[in-house]
């Protein structure tokens, strides 16, 4: 569906994307996830032909953008960062517009646009300036926009920005349901939303693909090794001694615990190795009795640090990628 063949693209001295290459598969959600300064908006651009690449190709649906861009520009919706809105239209003036810039009929346009509203649930503001929106409603009436013409590829740039924790739930809901027609390439923040949102997670960071797969691949991948945390009764010296003699066993951390008496034990495992029966044995024989055990696995937000932390991002072309952002919201929650 959509070909990223090793796209760079430099403004200047600054290498924005360097050699960037991924595929998207057909009817699946794909997060894309980055640093600022990573590159994630500079490839969005290329993606949907808003800018050219210094070299290489993207495919949408077969279609060179930069060759055939008219075709391929028909298989993309796009929802940048700050929707394109205008904000002295209505709603529904406003998508009337875009359908008939992107070519709608003229014969079906009107029930085209008012089954968007249904489907993004604006019905109800369909007569509001845009201006008068709230910021959960701008975003609707941007990825309407987006879904205007029913491209089959959506491309949403950071589409939770500013929303409040039940706008980005709605949000949420929306797009799923749109993946079940759609493919779904979206950039995001806040990484609890894309692992419980995306099929496919990519991380980019110095304009590199760092990372690639499904959320549980890539904790697979990065774990490295098994770590355990152990909460039993007893002494410190009593459990270091028992854990001396576990030779699978290559760090541990311990410190006193919230429960009476015990210590919380926090150790790496070699291999992977299940230690658990054998541990349990060891300090109930030694007359600490387990309070609970269980494995400690690594978050989205753990993998993301490790593959980004050590990048030294700068700051994205201005032009290219917004950070401060003023919310032009009248306070309404609509």
């Amino acid at each position: 569906m959509i070909q990223v063949e090793n796209i760079s693209k430099r403004y200047g001295s600054h290498m924005a994307v360097d050699g960037l290459s991924f595929t998207v598969e057909k009817g699946q959600i794909y997060g894309f996830l980055g640093p600022n300064g990573a590159g994630k908006s500079t490839t969005m651009n290329i993606m949907t032909g808003y800018i050219a690449t210094s070299s290489g190709t993207v495919r949408i649906n077969g279609f060179d953008i930069l060759t055939e861009p008219e075709k391929a520009k028909q298989c993309i919706g796009y929802l940048p960062e700050i929707p394109p809105l205008y904000t002295d239209m209505t709603v529904y003036e406003y998508l009337m517009f875009v359908a008939e810039l992107k070519k709608v009929p003229k014969k079906g346009r009107a029930s085209h646009v008012e089954e968007i509203m249904t489907k993004t649930k604006l019905e109800e503001v369909a007569g509001r300036l845009i201006r008068n929106l709230s910021k959960g409603y701008k975003q609707r009436t941007g990825l309407a926009q987006a879904l205007i013409g029913y491209p089959e590829v959506l491309v949403l740039d950071e589409p939770m920005v500013g929303l409040d924790p039940k706008q980005i739930l709605e949000m949420r809901d929306l797009i799923r349901e749109l993946s079940g027609e759609h493919t779904i390439l979206l950039s995001s923040h806040i990484l609890s939303e894309v692992s419980a949102v995306c099929d496919h997670i990519m991380i980019i960071s110095g304009g590199k693909l760092a990372a690639s797969g499904s959320p549980e691949e890539l904790q697979n991948r990065m774990q490295g090794r098994t770590r355990l945390e152990v909460v039993a009764l007893g002494k410190k010296e009593q459990a270091e001694e028992i854990l001396q003699g576990f030779g699978q066993i290559t760090a541990w951390e311990i410190e006193p615990s919230d429960e009476a008496d015990s210590i919380k034990i926090e150790l790496d495992v070699a291999d992977d190795a299940d230690i658990r029966k054998d541990l349990s044995m060891a300090l109930a024989g030694a007359g600490m009795p387990i309070l609970s055990m269980h494995r400690l696995e690594r978050s989205l937000e753990d993998i993301f640090l490790k593959l980004t932390r050590d990048a030294g991002q700068e700051e994205e072309c201005p032009d290219q990628e917004v950070t401060d952002k003023e919310d032009a919201d009248d306070g309404s929650d609509l």
